[in-house]
């Protein structure tokens, strides 16, 4: 029996063009790491040749990002650190940083905003982004976040035109974890409509315990979604059994529009929490399930 609420005969329900895509964008995850004590022991769990994306600490700084990134890197793994603009100084630190992922063979790259007010000279990632392209850099994929539920800070039509600017300087997006594919299928219509072209990959929560998971979802702003979650009775009542939450539900409703090929659905942005053991366990399961 499976371990997550998406089992063996759900996902043979599903039409074999649909399981491919799935199985597709399952295989192709980032492992989202944070740089918090005891994290190496987490890095050992990861599978061999990981992609790994390493968050910027709002309390730690961009150092100890590029010093994890570095490390996790020289195991073999493919490496993304996150450079934050608020946690960025200056011009300076920014060509030492990108000079620093280069010599580790880092070539991809997420910028993000940050949390808090702009420590340096760059107020968002979008300055942050412009500046990479002024003074240069070795990166092939250079990756930005979305919002497809929305942010509890910045309103829906600055969302679209900033995300719209973005698509000049990046060639991926990373969307914010949600538990609602009505919403997220929804948005990824409206964004290609916009014109929008970067492909996505969709941010999901690894196996984490549910009441941590809840908590996580309200404090960074879906709390829209995590009410979807909690009204979805089949799904909580068997995951209150268990304890913790994979994505597989979520992935299967999004079985229709991950087969488009107009969606441009790469593959999934996986916030661990650094819970790396359970979460790699349920990408084994979930394949294996998807083959059939």
């Amino acid at each position: 029996m499976s371990l997550w609420p998406f089992g063996k005969k759900e996902s043979e329900a599903l039409p074999a063009d649909q399981r491919t895509a799935l199985a597709a964008i399952v295989r192709n995850a980032k492992f989202e790491l944070i740089p918090l004590k005891g994290v190496q022991d987490q890095v050992a769990q990861l599978p061999p040749a990981s992609t790994v994306t390493v968050t910027a600490s709002p309390t730690k700084g961009m150092e100890v990002t590029l010093d994890l990134a570095e490390s996790i890197a020289a195991l073999g793994h493919d490496v993304i650190p996150h450079f934050s603009a608020r946690l960025m100084r200056d011009r300076a630190q920014l060509t030492d940083l990108i000079a620093r992922a280069k010599a580790a063979n880092m070539r991809k790259l997420f910028v993000v905003g940050g949390d808090g007010e702009p420590s340096g000279e760059f107020k968002d990632g979008l300055d942050l982004l412009r500046a990479l392209e002024e003074v240069g850099h070795h990166f092939q994929e250079v990756g930005v976040p979305s919002y497809p539920e929305g942010h509890v800070q910045i309103a829906d039509d600055v969302l679209m035109r900033v995300l719209k600017e973005k698509n000049k300087y990046a060639n991926v997006t990373a969307t914010q974890m949600s538990f609602n594919p009505t919403a997220v299928a929804a948005w990824i219509g409206r964004i290609r409509r916009e014109g929008v072209t970067l492909p996505i990959y969709l941010g999901v929560a690894g196996v984490v315990e549910l009441t941590k998971l809840m908590t996580i979802a309200a404090r960074i702003g879906v709390a829209d979604s995590a009410r979807y979650l909690t009204k979805q009775r089949h799904l909580v009542g068997r995951l209150a059994a268990q304890g913790s939450f994979g994505p597989d539900a979520f992935l299967k409703s999004l079985a229709p529009t991950a087969v488009d090929p107009a969606s441009k659905i790469h593959g999934l942005h996986v916030f661990t929490f650094n819970q790396v053991g359970t979460t790699a366990a349920w990408q084994k399961r979930m394949l294996e399930e998807l083959a059939g």
